[in-house]
Parts: C-alpha cells; structure tokens; sequence
C-alpha cells in the first residue's frame, strides 16, 4: 500500500485506507483535481496528521471542512497559510483565546506550533471545491477521519475540542470516561455570540490535561510565522 501519512497514523488508518469506500473517494478526487479548483494543495490533504502523530495527540480541535477561497487552505482545521489574512472565525478564536487566557491575537494564522505540541487540528472532511462549502462531504473522508477519533478515543487521555454541530456530531464516537470534551457553539460571526465567547475552551483544555497527568499546551503563538519551523 502506498504510504500517505509518514508517521503512525498509516498504520492506525490503514484499514480505511485499504476499504472500498476509501478506492471510491480516490477515484472521486482524482477527478475533482484534474477539472476543478479544489483545496487544499493535493500534497498538503494529510497535513494534520503529518504535523501531529497518533503517538503525541493529546487534543483535538475539530472543524468541518477546508477554507474555500483561494491560499487559504493548509490542511489544517482553521489555520491558513502564512501572509493569508485571517479569516473571520479564526479571528473570533484568537478573541476568545485573549478573553481566555489574556494572549494576545498574532497577525498571521498559521496554526503549526499548537500542531507540533500535540493539538491534531483535524477537519471531518479533508477536501473541499473552491467556492463551494461542505461540496466534498459524503464522499467518504467521513470514514477516514471517524476512525482517527475512535482510534484516540480508545487510547484515552485525549481533549476533544467541538466547536458547531457539525464536530458535535462526532461526540458519539468518545469514550467520556478516558477523554474529555469541550463542546460549544462554532466560533464563525454567524454563531459565535450564541456560545462560543466565554466558553474558556483553552483553559479548559490545559486544566483537563494537567488532571490527565498531560503538559498543558502553550496556547501563546509565535509572534511571526518564519519563528514557527
């Protein structure tokens, strides 16, 4: 089988990945690729797991699918590339993170240096058509990434961090008495006043870790992006 995450995550997905629903979503998207814009970068579709391991996961920030306008994109829930201006929802996290925790917003939104201490920023769909939200869901990415959280779920000692209904969704596949979860509403413009500001999520987190016997997570991002790698 060809590998297409270079750390234990192959392994741990490797079931899907040699199922047929997964030989359908690669059928799928080598079509979407060669006649459609879609997002992120074909090389970039597994970069959640490339930046965390199953090995040091120990939360999970779960967003829907990728960002559909043009260079945004990482593969990475809610982060974008560097020089990309920072979209309305990840603003309203950085919000709530200075609410939280008194960190101050950076001006860029790449997300790396919260992925490489453990925060798999994991979307439930891996791809998505420019211009066209949810377009790639039901295709079978579902499948992938429902076992990445059964598979942390059954490890245990993990945060689970569900932002909308969509991520909340997912909450049947935790086993809440080895995890725990931190579930509000979603930080975009369109529902972030209903539950989302106030909701402490980072502070939360750390306190669950700390309780896990787990390092907490330095939530304060590198001033500029070239300080990340």
């Amino acid at each position: 089988m060809k590998t297409l995450i270079h750390n234990d995550w192959q392994d741990i997905l490797a079931p899907v990945f040699a199922g047929k629903t997964y030989a359908q979503l690669h059928m799928f998207l080598a079509d979407e690729y060669a006649h459609q814009t879609i997002y992120p970068e074909m090389h970039h579709i597994f970069q959640a797991f490339e930046w965390t391991s199953f090995r040091d996961t120990k939360v999970v920030i779960l967003g829907q699918d990728p960002y559909h306008e043009p260079n945004q994109a990482v593969g990475a829930s809610f982060a974008v590339a560097p020089g990309v201006q920072i979209p309305p929802s990840l603003a309203n996290i950085y919000k709530e993170l200075q609410s939280d925790l008194g960190i101050a917003p950076v001006n860029h939104g790449y997300l790396k240096s919260w992925a490489t201490q453990g925060v798999l920023l994991l979307n439930a769909v891996l791809t998505v058509r420019r211009g066209a939200a949810n377009s790639h869901r039901g295709r079978g990415w579902e499948e992938v990434t429902d076992a990445a959280i059964k598979a942390l779920s059954a490890r245990g000692g993990c945060v689970f961090i569900l932002w909308g209904r969509s991520a909340q969704d997912k909450r049947r596949f935790i086993d809440e008495r080895s995890n725990y979860v931190i579930a509000s509403a979603h930080p975009s413009p369109l529902s972030a006043y209903r539950g989302f500001f106030g909701s402490k999520p980072f502070s939360k987190t750390n306190a669950a870790l700390e309780e896990m016997g787990a390092k907490p997570i330095d939530w304060q991002l590198p001033a500029t992006v070239d300080q990340v790698d």
